[in-house]
């Protein structure tokens, strides 16, 4: 009786894994395109060899896809197979040690330290709204939070005198992440001047509000991070990921090992994480060449 091998891979992303619903459905559906690729050769999916997976690819490179959408194909696919091998299916990973340098993702663009100092300093913190902002601001470059992350955190997840907080991620893992001292003072000066003036007498369980009592949304967070980014004369299209991004290469180029980062940020995948390690190996190269004398 044969398996259905994809059937039972989706209840594992699902169960063992605990990926997001998008993330799992976005994966099933790569690697449906892989099973109408095999069975068009005559193959079941356990039966693929490293050939079969670099044809594939190529054929993913001569359909058009974007390197974004070609490489969580690949992704997928070698999530897959890991899990056949680890349940013996198969005794030899076809997507093992291969490279597909067609499919990376374009590398992560950050901010320099000079300009994350430029856009902190932007928010008119006399002002609540500006308090507010500027305690978002630092708080999202010191802990590396996703947009939503930040915009839908809770008081309860606050805990100022650890200098921690905890925030629920991506397919509903928690995790702690260090908070600095900057972020932590922007944060109670916050507390104390800015958000009851927002609130006015209102009750909100969210750490940061509006005037409405509400938590922002991530559409308004991001219309404010730019409209800060052109106070601060940044030329690049600013993103609450970039501060993420920027976090994470600040971190590695001060000698963070990357597990933590890992670890901070609440990727699943360390291989997700792996993609600063080529930032920062860029910046050495640069600084190679900038100083060494026979560079």
């Amino acid at each position: 009786m044969n398996r259905d091998w994809l059937a039972e891979y989706e209840v594992f992303l699902q169960v063992e894994k605990r990926l997001a619903s998008n993330t799992v459905a976005s994966y099933m559906l790569d690697l449906k395109k892989l099973l109408a690729f095999a069975r068009g050769r005559g193959l079941e999916l356990p039966q693929l060899a490293r050939r079969d997976l670099e044809d594939w690819t190529t054929s993913l490179r001569l359909a058009g896809l974007s390197p974004r959408s070609a490489g969580r194909a690949f992704i997928a696919a070698r999530g897959f197979f890991r899990y056949l091998l680890m349940d013996r299916v198969i005794k030899i990973d076809p997507s093992e040690n291969f490279e597909a340098p067609h499919l990376l993702k374009p590398l992560p663009r950050y901010l320099s330290r000079e300009e994350v100092e430029r856009l902190l300093s932007m928010p008119d913190v006399s002002q609540p709204r500006g308090c507010r902002d500027r305690a978002m601001l630092e708080v999202l470059y010191a802990s590396g939070l996703r947009a939503s992350e930040l915009v839908g955190m809770l008081l309860s997840q606050v805990n100022l005198d650890l200098g921690v907080l905890s925030c629920m991620g991506k397919g509903s893992k928690e995790r702690i992440v260090p908070l600095g001292a900057e972020a932590a003072q922007q944060i109670r000066v916050y507390l104390k001047a800015a958000r009851p003036e927002l609130l006015k007498r209102r009750q909100s369980n969210y750490l940061f509000v509006t005037r409405l009592g509400s938590c922002m949304t991530r559409q308004m967070f991001w219309k404010l991070i730019r409209g800060y980014g052109r106070m601060a004369s940044i030329r690049k299209t600013l993103t609450p990921h970039m501060l993420r991004h920027s976090f994470a290469t600040h971190l590695l180029e001060n000698g963070a090992d990357l597990r933590s980062v890992q670890i901070m940020l609440g990727h699943a995948d360390i291989s997700t994480t792996q993609i600063y390690t080529h930032i920062t190996r860029e910046r050495l190269r640069k600084i190679y060449e900038q100083f060494h004398p026979r560079a």
